[in-house]
């Protein structure tokens, strides 16, 4: 409840602490004030004296506000006064407005960022892509609106479109608890990683230049940056080259970012300051009724399957173990649906992986090319509870979003057994009805915590991927005061 303003009531005249005697208060006679008629100065200074004394109590009496024309009474309606503490308790962010080379400008090349094919489409609508038509015979009606066909990096310019409209922002660097460093490194290094024809200075060559932008800001000599943060739109071994002929940048390795916290999709479990954030996915809700009509539209659909596995095998690896995954799907195909997305058939707009996830119990969820993959928060979103092999690939990672209890609403199974000969199938059949609806409600409990929500405010009354976040991020820079260094 917010609190009404601290103006106090219009003052009331003071009443005096004796009675007038009566007797004395009659004691001007007629005959007296018929005198004072006849005397015009002395009747002028009366009358002087009686306005003054009409004014003087009208103005103790009714506040300044009240005096107008058209409205000769005070006012009954005591005004409500916002408290910034109130709606932000833990402080307010600060949005750098760097050069627009770092960001801006990346996005308007977009045309650039892959060696592969324009990537304008995948990064339109603010990050969320184009919309995803092909689910609207999957999906209830009046949630079609709020699916894209959303590319998985794609947080940096989502995370920015929020930010610059966030309920917390503060334009005085003063007040701030946070600074939030709007650069797209993972536009920026992305573009140069699978070819060939550049160096590892060029890859390097952005973080360095907004780095020595931002070492010479007052905010951040202030702090070392430990109070400063970044969205980065890749995995974080992205940025964590060691030695020029390796993959990706040194971003993280540089000096300047060892203190900035670093919201990434996944992250160096072993590194205070990065923080593990949902994969962006296809699902946008517009409003929190949207989130509650597909929460009750997945808590409530019957699932005919199993389990199944979306994914494709990585032959290049020894013993693959996704490739291990599909032979037992395939051999089970009376309990287990297979995706395969061998080639480019996850990536043509279909709406199969949903489909498969909304009529499965279980989906399988080994690590992808990493140790997370963006198919754990599409399964979920999916109301389909995740069956994971290892735990770097969620436990360890997104703590701020996800359950305390892996339990609750997940299944581990360690990899090793299944590489044993453990049937995946005979592990997911012990788990009784009632076990399965369970976790099933516990993952569609978390289903806001995992998505980014469209207005660029918010969703009214309910907090998404976006807000636990920056809010976790503001918490842990006003518990680490006084600086969190290497």
């Amino acid at each position: 409840m917010l609190p009404t303003s601290n103006n106090s009531s219009p003052e009331k005249p003071k009443t005096p602490t004796k009675s007038l005697d009566r007797k004395n208060s009659n004691s001007f006679s007629l005959s007296y004030i018929q005198n004072l008629l006849y005397h015009p100065r002395s009747c002028l200074i009366l009358l002087i004296l009686i306005l003054q004394i009409l004014i003087i109590y009208a103005s103790l009496s009714l506040p300044i506000s009240s005096f107008s024309l058209h409205r000769p009474f005070p006012s009954q309606v005591t005004p409500v006064s916002l408290n910034s503490t109130e709606l932000c308790p833990d402080g307010k962010v600060y949005v750098y407005d760097i050069p627009k080379r770092f960001n801006k400008e990346l996005l308007h090349k977009c045309h650039e960022l892959s060696p592969f094919g324009s990537r304008c489409g995948t990064f339109s609508n603010k990050g969320f892509g184009q919309k995803f038509t092909s689910v609207s015979n999957v999906v209830p009606k009046s949630v079609v609106d709020a699916w894209y066909w959303t590319d998985q990096f794609a947080l940096e310019i989502i995370f920015h479109d929020r930010m610059v409209n966030y309920k917390c922002r503060t334009h005085e660097p003063e007040l701030a608890t946070a600074f939030y460093v709007p650069f797209y490194a993972g536009l920026a290094v992305g573009k140069y990683l699978w070819s060939t024809n550049y160096t590892a200075k060029d890859r390097d060559y952005d973080c360095e230049m907004i780095l020595e932008w931002l070492l010479e800001q007052p905010y951040w000599n202030k702090s070392n940056g430990w109070d400063h943060f970044i969205s980065m739109g890749r995995i974080t071994w992205d940025f964590r080259r060691t030695k020029d002929d390796d993959w990706g940048s040194k971003c993280i390795y540089l000096p300047g970012m060892r203190n900035i916290t670093r919201l990434l999709i996944e992250r160096n479990s072993w590194d205070f300051f990065d923080v593990g954030v949902p994969y962006p996915t296809g699902f946008h809700p517009s409003s929190a009724t949207d989130v509650k009509i597909w929460q009750d539209f997945v808590n409530d659909r019957r699932r005919s399957t199993l389990y199944c596995f979306a994914g494709a095998t990585r032959g290049f690896i020894k013993n693959d173990f996704r490739g291990l995954l599909l032979k037992q799907c395939y051999a089970d195909s009376e309990k287990c649906r297979v995706v395969d997305c061998g080639g480019s058939k996850c990536s043509n707009s279909t709406a199969a992986i949903l489909e498969t996830f909304l009529n499965s119990d279980f989906c399988l969820q080994p690590r992808g090319d990493s140790f997370t993959r963006r198919s754990i928060f599409d399964c979920m979103v999916a109301g389909s509870i995740p069956v994971f092999f290892w735990k770097r690939t969620a436990y360890y990672q997104y703590e701020w979003f996800l359950p305390d209890e892996p339990k609750s609403y997940s299944v581990f199974i360690d990899r090793n057994e299944v590489e044993n000969g453990t049937s995946i199938r005979s592990v997911l059949e012990k788990f009784s009805e009632e076990e399965v609806k369970k976790m099933r409600a516990k993952v569609v409990e978390y289903i806001p915590k995992l998505v980014y929500a469209n207005p660029n405010k918010g969703l009214k009354g309910m907090k998404d991927a976006f807000d636990i976040a920056v809010e976790g991020v503001l918490k842990r820079v006003k518990e680490q005061e006084g600086g969190y260094k290497w």
